[in-house]
């Protein structure tokens, strides 16, 4: 069997069911050697939404013992989209400054934000809303850049404001001269009837991560090899344009039981290997 490829890692989100670091077991013990580490109130607890600094040491820690490389923190200070007053400012501030200190003292490369509310309908109206997602991105990346921590965004996310691929182009428009960047999900597209290979061609140059999980349009949540999903046509069309960044598998599914999860895991990741 096919070796998994040293450009895929496994997102502790696909084992959310577990403690983090019994899901830094398994996914160890399946042969991944990185991680993109979930940070999502809602979705995946692995690291406390409060987080002070004690909670910040003890998540590093549990990572650093695991041997595992973690690439990202998937993370969410709020609803980007969705002004702030001067109280919710600092707590926010807060947050992200907690989120990259952790990115710090795992190694992580990068805190991936999302492209606002969980919500398709603006808040004030589609262009103000983006503009604001595209500066408070802007703010984040002036106070994660001198720490050496990378900002990215899931600019397309079918169950958020950016929910597909015209709304994914606003967004990166706004980022134009900046070096924030966009995470490539290929369940998110087809989930909202995009294609994979024209999102590739859209925001090539931006492309800094990808997540992989198959999907039929209107469902994210399938394991790989159960959906729509053109993996080989995707996987091409970035090896085309010269993308040489990292692969996560993000198996947040919902038609496997968790006892099948590391087996699915295992299969996919061996499956995209061979496509990589």
């Amino acid at each position: 069997m096919t070796s998994i490829h040293t450009r895929l890692g496994c997102s502790t989100i696909s084992f959310r069911h577990l403690p983090l670091p019994a899901a830094l077991d398994v996914i160890a013990g399946l042969g991944f050697t990185e991680i993109d580490l979930g940070a999502l109130p809602g979705v995946c607890d692995h690291v406390p939404y409060q987080l002070d600094q004690a909670a910040v040491d003890a998540v590093a820690q549990v990572v650093t013992r695991s041997g595992l490389t973690a690439r990202s923190i998937n993370g969410d200070i709020g609803d980007l989209n969705m002004p702030v007053d001067a109280e919710a400012r600092i707590r926010r501030d807060e947050h992200l400054d907690a989120l990259v200190r952790l990115a710090q003292l795992t190694g992580a490369r990068a805190v991936v934000l999302p492209c606002g509310a969980a919500n398709h309908t603006p808040v004030r109206s589609l262009s103000e809303d983006v503009d604001l997602v595209a500066a408070e991105l802007i703010r984040a990346q002036d106070s994660a850049g001198p720490c050496g921590v990378e900002i990215w965004t899931e600019s397309l996310h079918f169950h958020r404001l950016c929910c597909d691929l015209e709304r994914a182009a606003l967004l990166t428009e706004r980022l134009a001269g900046t070096s924030i960047g966009v995470v490539m999900d290929f369940s998110h597209i087809v989930a909202s009837g995009g294609d994979p290979s024209d999102f590739v061609t859209r925001f090539a140059a931006r492309i800094a991560h990808v997540h992989l999980r198959d999907a039929t349009p209107g469902n994210i949540n399938l394991s790989i090899g159960r959906g729509q999903v053109d993996f080989r046509g995707g996987l091409k069309a970035l090896a085309d344009v010269g993308y040489a960044g990292h692969f996560a598998l993000e198996l947040e599914t919902r038609d496997v039981t968790d006892d099948q999860r590391p087996r699915a895991t295992a299969e996919a990741a061996h499956l995209i290997s061979e496509l990589i």
